[in-house]
């Protein structure tokens, strides 16, 4: 038999194979949508994929201001922020944030499940979330993906 046959591929920034989808986000809960869009992002439900490239899709998010939590976090779950200043931490729940800035949310789940380094900055770079139902990417074809 050939071993030579049975090389493993590493995938690279030029020959990954990237594509649009888009995801409706109305009724979808915050966590569970994350997880599969950050899987998405990082390119792990192809077979081709590589931990140390850019090798995901690029993901529009669309109705972010649509989303849900699950048991009582709408009221409860706070988002914490600090200005620099002595005792200028800043709390505000998400109740707020969802009428103040709804992709926020999104983005605040999903960039915490990406890598904390160069990589996870690329990645981030390639997820849009939108609060409405429109997006300008209808140029790149995106598919419908169900989550």
């Amino acid at each position: 038999m050939n071993t030579l046959s049975y090389k493993t591929q590493s995938v690279n920034k030029e020959t990954a194979n990237k594509e649009w989808v888009i995801i409706d986000a109305e009724n979808a809960i915050v966590g569970r949508l994350s997880t599969q869009v950050a899987m998405m992002l990082r390119g792990k439900h192809k077979p081709t994929y590589t931990p140390h490239s850019e090798c995901g899709d690029h993901v529009i998010i669309i109705n972010a201001d649509k989303v849900k939590f699950t048991g009582n976090k709408m009221e409860a779950k706070e988002y914490m922020r600090h200005t620099g200043y002595p005792g200028g931490q800043r709390v505000i729940s998400a109740k707020k944030v969802i009428t103040k800035k709804p992709i926020f949310i999104i983005e605040h789940a999903i960039k915490g499940m990406l890598p904390k380094n160069k990589l996870g900055s690329a990645l981030f770079r390639n997820l849009h979330v939108y609060a409405g139902n429109e997006h300008p990417h209808q140029a790149q074809q995106p598919k419908e993906v169900k989550i």
